[in-house]
């Protein structure tokens, strides 16, 4: 499931993190899966025929396969780009699923080994059998820099190209993407066609959301796990104890039994919601290079709402309406994308593009 290729030894976690691969399911064997209950019943003449006729083109009609078939792609690489908490992992599944692709992780903190709950890695039913790069790999304590990433990123890049599958790179660390784009020599623009997609949440929707998150990353562990990295003499600015969740707990620990319950429990209150706040701050920092990013020449970023979504978040339509936001305008952004030639790139306007879903927005603002 996880690829970590050509680790330098002194980054690599101990022990060694053992790659797996699901690949995704194939139209054919959705068919059979589905066609098989139906020809236990069925094995007779011209009756079975007719009969096994009329389930495949019943199951196309409602079911068509999941995965594109664009022309064949050749250097291409997809960049889904958005805030902390705006979904940009589920929407790379959802593309990777969709165009055959697999993903690399442009995190910075969750390219290192432990704190799963903390650095919110994605989990392996949430994979859905697409394969991820760069997830888990680095030594808690080792310097991961920018340059690390380039080197693994272009070798997994490198590697899904030469299966003919699509590289979605996803991840909240622009500054690594960034690097990796624009390098000093230009050898990453002269090679690849880049698509940039960005998946934004309002955000005072998008907080809201976090807030929750935060919450349910407290029941899911987060205290006990921030504990495995608590060292009284330990350096927050190194590794993946910068991530946030990790300083934020110090005072907490530090306290111990040399206080009572109640007040341990305010200590506990107060950095749980400084991890909110810290979290906060973050989303606007990635927002305005975000932004910045989509000034510069040769970033032609499309933006993708998926503020109705989160609105929705608790209803049981929830995943319909992310599909309408979100899933299928990116979708037809990435065809678009591997369907046209270098000298000929058009995409549709973002007000455009946003304007798609414009029919199931009236029904989403009763919903806010």
């Amino acid at each position: 499931m996880f690829f970590y290729a050509h680790l330098p030894s002194h980054l690599i976690s101990s022990p060694p993190y053992i790659p797996m691969e699901i690949l995704p399911i194939s139209a054919s064997h959705l068919i059979k899966s589905q066609i098989t209950p139906f020809t236990d019943k069925l094995r007779e003449g011209h009756k079975f025929k007719t009969c096994l006729q009329q389930q495949i083109t019943s199951l196309f009609r409602s079911s068509p396969p999941r995965i594109d078939a664009p022309p064949r792609r050749r250097n291409k690489v997809v960049f889904i780009l958005g805030s902390t908490g705006t979904g940009k992992s589920k929407l790379a599944i959802d593309l990777a699923i969709h165009f055959d692709g697999e993903v690399v992780n442009s995190d910075k903190m969750q390219v290192y080994a432990g704190l799963d709950i903390i650095t919110n890695k994605v989990t392996e039913e949430e994979c859905a059998g697409v394969p991820h790069h760069l997830i888990g790999g680095v030594h808690p304590a080792a310097d991961f820099t920018a340059f690390d990433f380039c080197g693994e990123a272009n070798r997994a890049i490198e590697s899904i190209i030469a299966r003919g599958r699509l590289p979605i790179i996803a991840g909240g660390s622009n500054s690594y993407i960034e690097r990796l784009v624009d390098d000093d020599k230009g050898k990453f623009r002269s090679k690849y066609e880049c698509c940039f997609i960005w998946i934004d949440v309002d955000l005072p929707v998008l907080h809201s959301f976090v807030s929750e998150r935060v919450d349910k990353m407290v029941d899911m562990g987060l205290v006990e796990e921030a504990r495995t990295m608590f060292d009284p003499n330990g350096d927050y600015s190194k590794g993946i104890r910068r991530s946030i969740g990790v300083s934020e707990m110090d005072r907490y620990f530090r306290a111990g039994r040399s206080v009572d319950g109640e007040a341990k429990g305010k200590i506990l209150k107060e950095a749980i919601n400084d991890i909110k706040e810290n979290t906060m701050k973050l989303t606007y920092n990635q927002l305005r290079k975000i932004r910045r990013l989509s000034t510069l020449p040769g970033w032609e970023v499309r933006k993708v709402d998926a503020t109705e979504a989160f609105r929705w978040r608790s209803d049981p339509q929830a995943e319909r309406v992310w599909t309408i936001v979100a899933r299928d305008p990116s979708i037809k952004i990435v065809r678009k994308f591997l369907d046209s030639k270098l000298d000929a790139v058009h995409f549709q306007d973002d007000r455009r593009i946003e304007a798609n879903c414009c029919h199931h927005h009236d029904q989403c603002e009763e919903r806010a």
